[in-house]
């Protein structure tokens, strides 16, 4: 008689916390997702200011954070939250596709955003999706959002120039082609078949790059190629 193959333990569901000023948009996102079984709402919180004490009692995988809020907003909290060793990822809710409030999100460690208008069902992917460790934002949104990220100095520029080609020629060849890769948007699976790699060397370069630079997620890595003024140079080359 065949022993039966033994049924794997179900995933254990995602811990999300909400933090948002509104009650009202505290609700909806709560009925919007709480009907999803592998999502489980642990908490919510009216101000930025009440996210690490939610954070730290609470323990979320994600946060769902709004940007503008009273006393603390999201932004702030972010990068108080994105500074603590058991970090949770962190995802912002805004009203504009290129806000410069979430260029700054993301620099501090964001994990991506979605608007307050996206779909229900989109929402939902964006919590599993962060929540496996994948960005949410679309090449078209990081371009968009890459298009803010020069600064208004030309002093400013440059130095984000330099700084960036700085850090990206001290890479390892593979590792800065792997980097500009992911600058153009690219997903581990199309960089592996582009450099004739496999998808878990590609993983293990972009968490070395990750590793080297302190960077929370592969968005920051772009936006350092963006800097750099590599998007439009494949190869990687003229790091000088």
């Amino acid at each position: 008689m065949t022993t039966p193959t033994p049924t794997p333990p179900a995933a254990r569901p995602v811990r999300l916390l909400i933090v948002d000023d509104d009650p009202l948009v505290r609700a909806g996102l709560t009925l919007m997702l709480g009907g999803a079984a592998d999502i489980d709402i642990v908490g919510e919180g009216a101000d930025g200011s009440e996210a690490a004490g939610l954070v730290g009692r609470l323990r979320p995988d994600v946060v769902l954070m709004d940007i503008r809020m009273p006393v603390m907003d999201g932004l702030t909290a972010t990068e108080v939250l994105r500074g603590r060793p058991d970090a949770p990822e962190i995802i912002v809710l805004t009203t504009f596709h290129a806000d410069e409030q979430v260029l700054r999100a993301i620099r501090a460690g964001a994990a991506g955003f979605v608007l307050k208008d996206t779909p229900p069902a989109q929402i939902v992917d964006s919590v599993r999706r962060v929540a496996a460790g994948d960005p949410v934002l679309s090449p078209a949104v990081t371009r968009q959002l890459m298009a803010r990220a020069a600064g208004p100095g030309r002093e400013e520029r440059a130095d984000r120039v330099q700084r960036a080609r700085r850090l990206l020629a001290s890479l390892a060849e593979r590792e800065r082609e792997v980097a500009v890769a992911v600058g153009h948007g690219r997903s581990n699976a199309e960089i592996a078949a582009a450099l004739y790699l496999s998808v878990a060397t590609v993983k293990t370069q972009v968490s070395r790059i990750l590793a080297k630079f302190d960077f929370n997620n592969r968005v920051q890595i772009a936006l350092l190629v963006h800097d750099a003024g590599l998007l439009d140079d494949g190869d990687g080359h003229g790091l000088s």
